[in-house]
């Protein structure tokens, strides 16, 4: 199961994606994203025989804590992605668009500018 400072860790760094995307720092968000998934994935990994009921067997305080902090980066992750979706739709048009005018060239040659 994540600690508070795991959580506290993934959650500076899904702030930190946050303020990148909003700011269109691609590479930063890309940097930050590859980040927060290892540590994911290192977490999952340690984390396959934890016993689902230790959420359960925690205080009152520490499982709200944890809770909030989990709400916290769902929350951030939907900012995220409202920014990054619209950048992403425009990338995959401003490609297909490039491959369409490649294969025109292709197909046709010097007829096509």
């Amino acid at each position: 199961m994540l600690t508070q400072t795991e959580l506290d860790t993934l959650l500076a760094l899904y702030e930190a994606m946050a303020d990148a995307a909003q700011a269109n720092a691609w590479d930063t968000l890309a940097t930050l994203e590859r980040e927060a998934a290892t540590l994911r994935s290192a977490f999952r990994a340690r984390d396959q025989s934890t016993d689902p009921d230790t959420m359960a067997a925690l205080a009152a305080p520490e499982a709200d804590a944890l809770r909030s902090r989990i709400e916290r980066i769902l929350v951030l992750d939907g900012e995220i992605r409202a920014h990054t979706d619209p950048f992403l739709v425009s990338v995959r048009k401003l490609l297909s668009t490039d491959t369409r005018s490649r294969a025109m060239r292709n197909a046709y040659g010097a007829l096509v500018p």
